[in-house]
């Protein structure tokens, strides 16, 4: 299906045709005629589809054919504030023909920045994009203009409610108005999420994108070691190794920041990003990676979805992921457009269970490497042992 078969404003196809816009992606296709017709929605897509323009497309049709007011028309409510920053920015792209105004509002910035965010809400930004411990602190104050809200959309609500976050959104949305309409984007749709979508949804549209296995590009290998094996592992992969662009993932911040200490001691150009940088900082960090500017970035699942970075050559798993589906969003960082990508992950003895069910998944086993002899010896992959309950409890663990 061509974009222009959707009828979209004129303003507003000339800014899908500046980015390359041709062709709908299948989550675009069934959303983006619901939206339009002004029904709520709950869809099951994962990063790398196309849903931000499934929904900001609509989104940005419908206010600047609609009688223009200073009140805020749509509330964009994500998980961290990488992916408010990138939704701000991909939104700048597409209205760049038209009026609407957007801020993304977050927090870890100055007082300057929230006078700012304060200034936008107040005079009523067309589309704010958010997280929700900053949006609530706003709220607070009574200033920003909701009263008139059109349309909610909550994007990753499964990251959002696995942070905590959904007395938070709950709270949000007392202050909206109940006539609107709300769109919910998940990757994945456990039961906490069908909880919420029965309580803020009215009659919704259900589209499901099933997840996608990874591309044919991406090479995958695992490793089996003994845990204090992961980080000489990792120097061994690295060393001497001309890639451009390297993105380690780690499950806990004390596990990024120890492998990026050890990185930085053997000489290598490493920076960490986590949950405990400051805003600025970890902006930088992000823009220098991006850049190419710094070869290796070591991170914590805050950038496994919808951070848009391409052209990576090499991911590692330094941890197993906790569950299937966030396997599949570390590693399609590599491979995208029409790159080839390498993703290695490294598997200890608690994490054998975790990633017997990644390749359950995957319908086939991943390769496993043989361990550099000066390594020592490795474990034997046997992810059928009993482990004791112990990988139960590092499962629901929080990171």
């Amino acid at each position: 299906m061509n974009f222009t078969d959707f009828n979209f404003d004129a303003k507003l196809n000339d800014g899908i045709q500046v980015i390359g816009y041709t062709t709908a992606t299948p989550i675009q296709e069934q959303a983006i005629p619901v939206i339009l017709q002004g029904k709520d929605l709950i869809a099951s897509a994962q990063t790398g589809t196309g849903k931000t323009a499934a929904f900001l497309l609509p989104l940005i049709h419908q206010i600047i054919t609609s009688p223009p007011d200073d009140n805020i028309k749509a509330l964009v409510i994500v998980p961290t504030r990488e992916l408010a920053v990138q939704i701000d920015q991909h939104l700048e792209g597409l209205s760049y023909f038209t009026s609407v105004s957007s801020i993304a509002v977050y927090g870890g910035t100055d007082g300057a920045t929230f006078n700012r965010e304060q200034m936008a809400l107040t005079d009523g930004a067309d589309i704010v994009i958010c997280t929700p411990g900053r949006m609530i602190a706003h709220l607070n104050q009574n200033y920003v203009k909701v009263g008139a809200l059109k349309c909610l959309i909550l994007d990753e609500a499964d990251r959002m409610l696995d942070m905590g976050f959904f007395d938070d959104i709950m709270k949000i949305i007392s202050y909206l108005p109940e006539q609107r309409q709300t769109l919910m984007f998940s990757a994945t749709m456990p039961d906490m999420i069908r909880h919420l979508a029965k309580k803020i949804l009215h009659h919704p549209v259900e589209i499901n994108i099933a997840l996608s296995k990874p591309v044919d590009k991406v090479l995958q290998i695992a490793y089996v070691v003994y845990n204090q094996q992961k980080i000489p592992l990792v120097k061994y992969l690295l060393h001497g190794k001309k890639l451009r662009s390297v993105l380690i993932f780690c499950s806990t911040k004390s596990s990024t920041k120890a492998l990026s200490s050890e990185l930085k001691h053997a000489g290598l150009a490493v920076e960490d990003i986590h949950s405990d940088l400051e805003q600025v900082k970890r902006e930088k960090v992000l823009s220098m990676f991006k850049a190419r500017q710094l070869q290796i970035l070591v991170a914590t699942d805050v950038l496994s979805r919808g951070i848009d970075i391409e052209d990576i050559d090499l991911v590692i798993n330094f941890d197993v992921p906790n569950d299937a589906e966030d396997y599949i969003h570390r590693i399609g960082r590599t491979a995208r457009a029409e790159a080839d990508g390498v993703a290695i992950t490294l598997i200890n003895e608690k994490e054998q269970k975790s990633f017997l069910e990644i390749e359950e998944m995957l319908g086939k086993p991943v390769h496993k490497a043989q361990l550099p002899a000066e390594l020592g010896k490795a474990p034997a992959y046997d992810p059928k042992k009993p482990s004791g309950g112990r990988d139960k409890f590092r499962r629901r663990s929080k990171k």
